[in-house]
This record gives structure tokens, C-alpha cells and sequence, in this order.
């Protein structure tokens, strides 16, 4: 399907008030609810990445996969420092608001968008925001989108900030119960630490540190801990492969305080 298709698709439906379910990949299908019968696929919207390492910028399609455009952009040693969950596509990461787990520090997917490109209900090619980040007009129409399921319009074309890839990537593990986990985990968010992870789970935290080399070296003479030896953990956690996301019942992904009680 081109942009003209696509077009027309959407005004036939506006016509006969037909409510549209955006489908792309299809990765993210399992976290939406039932929703309407007619699917507008999107899946074969593609384009070229268009990547300006000296800007720090990138525009990709929105059918574009996440992993092609980590690689792309991991070329130039650089990242999208959001890094949602694989497998995927920038636009379906977008449409869910979904970002890793380097999120606290190295923040979300709406913090990369600089602008995009959608379709509204009306059949209406819209441009919001800017190419780089010197021009941003609209931004705030742009961070609209994530997280939106597509309500405003299916998103063509997303204008996106990049970052450096951090030199190293150090994982430490601490077998500690909960409480002893959290505490500690509020006590490294407040000081000057390279953290770009940290999670408890089956009795161990592990912290991600990412950065120089002088600094992680830094960070891991005083944190201590032990190598966990593990190459995919991270990996594992942030695409949903860890034993508890395949366990049986719903699963809930609540944000609260570090001093939150637990149960």
C-alpha cells in the first residue's frame, strides 16, 4: 500500500462512519482490547532510513523494524536510547508508549521524537514538529502519538534524536531479599552513577551501568557485587522472555514510588 491507498482507504471508511483497527507487524497485537472488524494494514508502508550521524538524527518509516534501525544506526555508533521491545516496529513502539529498561535514566520513546508525519481521520496528510532539533514546531503534537494506539491517525514517518552508544556495558548481581533491594536501588538513583538499568527478580537485583570506560570502572570498584555472567538477561527482560512474563494469569505493569509497600 502506498500513501494514496492508504489515503483513500481512510476516506472511504470516514464515508461510511466504518471505525478502522491499525494493524502493522503485528507485534503489539496481544496488548490491545477487541476492536473494530476492518483492519487498515500498514505493514507495507515502507521507506528508507534516512540517518544524519553529524545531527544526531534520523527519520525512519513507521513500518520500519526496530531491529533494522538499531543496526542501522549502531554503524555509526550510535542508538535510539529508548530501545523498545523487539521484535517490532518504530511504529508500533510509538503507538504503545513503550520503551527498555534504560528508560529512568536515558528516557523515553517521546523524548527521541522530534516530529512525525500521520494521517488523521479526514484523510489529511499532516507534518508536526521538525527534522532536527533546531525546528520543532509542533513537538508537543508529535509526543501526542506515543502511547495513542493510533487514535489520532496511523503515524507514516517518524523524525527522531539519536544517541552515542555508550563505550561499555558492565552488569553487577546482589543476591538480597525485596526490601533490602529497593533500599538499595534508592540509594544509587540518588548519586552520580552511569546506571541504565536496574531490576530485582527471584532474589537477585542486578544494575546495568553504561558509559566510559573510566567511569564504569569507577562505579564498579564501589558498587561491588558479582558478574552474573549472563549475555541476554537485558535483552530477555526488555522483549518479555523471562520465565515470569510466560506465566499464567494477566500480567500488570504498574509505576510507583520506590518507598510503594509491597505485598
Amino acid at each position: 500500500m502506498d500513501l494514496a491507498e492508504l489515503v483513500e482507504r481512510i476516506n472511504e471508511a470516514a464515508a461510511a462512519a466504518r471505525p478502522l483497527r491499525l494493524q502493522g507487524s503485528g507485534s503489539r497485537s496481544a496488548d490491545l482490547p477487541p476492536g473494530p472488524d476492518t483492519v487498515l494494514d500498514l505493514s507495507g508502508l515502507g521507506g528508507d532510513i534516512e540517518h544524519e550521524p553529524r545531527e544526531l538524527v534520523a527519520s525512519v518509516p513507521a513500518a520500519t523494524p526496530l531491529a533494522e534501525l538499531q543496526a542501522t544506526l549502531a554503524e555509526a555508533g550510535q542508538t535510539l536510547a529508548a530501545d523498545p521491545a523487539r521484535p517490532g516496529t518504530v511504529g508500533g513502539a510509538l503507538a504503545t508508549g513503550e520503551s527498555g529498561p534504560a528508560r529512568p535514566w536515558r528516557g523515553t520513546l517521546a523524548d527521541a521524537v522530534l516530529g512525525l508525519e500521520l494521517i488523521n481521520g479526514r484523510g489529511e496528510h499532516l507534518r508536526l514538529g521538525g527534522q532536527v532539533i533546531k525546528n520543532v514546531a509542533g513537538y508537543d503534537l508529535s509526543r501526542l502519538q506515543a502511547g495513542a494506539w493510533g487514535v489520532f491517525g496511523p503515524v507514516v514517518r517518524i523524525h527522531l534524536r539519536v544517541d552515542p552508544l555508550p563505550e561499555r556495558t558492565f552488569t553487577r548481581a546482589f543476591p538480597l531479599p525485596l526490601e533490602a533491594a529497593l533500599e538499595r536501588m534508592t540509594q544509587w538513583q540518588r548519586r552520580p552513577l552511569p546506571l541504565s538499568g536496574l531490576t530485582w527478580a527471584d532474589g537477585v537485583l542486578r544494575v546495568r551501568l553504561a558509559g566510559s570506560e573510566a567511569a564504569l570502572a569507577e562505579a564498579v570498584a564501589e558498587l561491588g557485587g558479582d558478574d552474573p555472567g549472563e549475555t541476554d538477561f537485558w535483552d530477555d527482560l526488555r522483549d518479555r522472555r523471562l520465565p515470569f512474563f510466560t506465566a499464567d494469569g494477566p500480567l500488570w505493569r504498574l509505576s510507583l514510588p520506590p518507598a510503594a509497600p509491597q505485598p
